[in-house]
């Protein structure tokens, strides 16, 4: 009886920008007619990816301002989880920050003492095909992620070049071996992830630390909701090339809009969904060590005095 009572609980990780919240929403469509509970983390202050899930038809909560397997949200983390049995969902998915190093996740829930209720069923790691090669060099939360994880899916293949996907098959390969892949874009995938994470060669447990976070820079913008959607685009495509991600709800002269920038690739779009109160305004910056992100949103804030309130 009490194994019937247990939740299933799933972990999606990966970089920033690797497309695990448009992922996550197909994932969740297969566990349809069941009871599910989300739980995003967001390294920012500001969650935004808990709002574009938040019409999915399941329990959310939001852990913001860290990842939930450093130190500074672990307690959260294990809170929420302990509350979940209250909950009592048939399925769990969590949403790692993009900034996290999960290599801890099989410890924390190899305590069975603390989460009886709590079936853990493996974590996925969505890759940025294109950028993947790249960071995979410059970031060591990438290897970190793929070491934690049971499967990789390899996203945005619509976008990379042949050499670029094969440099990133290549990179997993090199250092999981034993690793299913699954190949995509947007984030599309069937039940048939089920069966393969399933029989996924999980690593050994092991005595894997709960280590911090990379190191990060990270700032946010408070724009003015006068300014026009041509001059937010010019404004942050004026320092986007420093950052790893630039997001956020921004109301301004002609509706509100969603940020969404990965790298270089700056996205502006109109948003027409309701945005909680205290989540509009704010461009949540978020950059690597030795990144010169302050200084160039500074330079940028400069040349739009009348709309960019506050930089923090």
């Amino acid at each position: 009886m009490q194994k019937e009572r247990m939740s299933r609980l799933y972990l999606i990780t990966g970089f920033l920008g690797a497309g695990k919240t448009t992922f996550l929403k197909n994932f969740i469509r297969l566990f349809a007619g069941e009871k599910i509970q989300l739980i995003v983390n967001e390294f920012g202050q500001e969650g935004v990816d808990g709002v574009l899930l938040a019409d999915l038809g399941a329990y959310l909560q939001e852990i913001s301002g860290g990842s939930v397997f450093c130190s500074c949200r672990l307690d959260q983390f294990e809170k929420v989880l302990r509350q979940s049995a209250d909950v009592a969902a048939d399925v769990i998915l969590v949403e790692a920050s993009g900034l996290s190093d999960p290599t801890g996740v099989r410890k924390l829930f190899s305590q069975t003492d603390r989460f009886p209720h709590i079936d853990y069923r493996g974590a996925v790691c969505l890759i940025d095909a294109v950028r993947f090669p790249k960071l995979y060099a410059t970031a060591r939360t990438c290897q970190k992620q793929l070491a934690a994880s049971d499967l990789a899916v390899v996203n945005k293949t619509d976008r990379a070049s042949k050499e670029q996907l094969s440099e990133t098959l290549t990179l997993i390969r090199g250092q999981r071996p034993d690793m299913p892949v699954i190949q995509t874009s947007f984030g599309a995938v069937d039940a048939g992830i089920l069966d393969t994470l399933a029989k996924a060669q999980a690593l050994p447990a092991g005595d894997m630390p709960l280590t911090a976070d990379l190191t990060l820079r990270k700032l946010l913008v408070t724009i003015d909701p006068s300014i026009p959607p041509y001059d937010l685009q010019k404004f942050i495509e004026m320092f986007s090339e420093v950052t790893f991600r630039v997001k956020g709800f921004i109301q301004t002269s002609q509706g509100m809009y969603l940020a969404d920038c990965v790298g270089n690739v700056v996205s502006l779009s109109p948003y027409e969904g309701e945005v909680p109160e205290g989540k509009a305004g704010r461009l949540v910056v978020l950059s690597g060590a030795g990144m010169p992100v302050a200084k160039r949103v500074r330079e940028a804030a400069a040349w739009y005095p009348a709309y960019i309130l506050d930089i923090s």
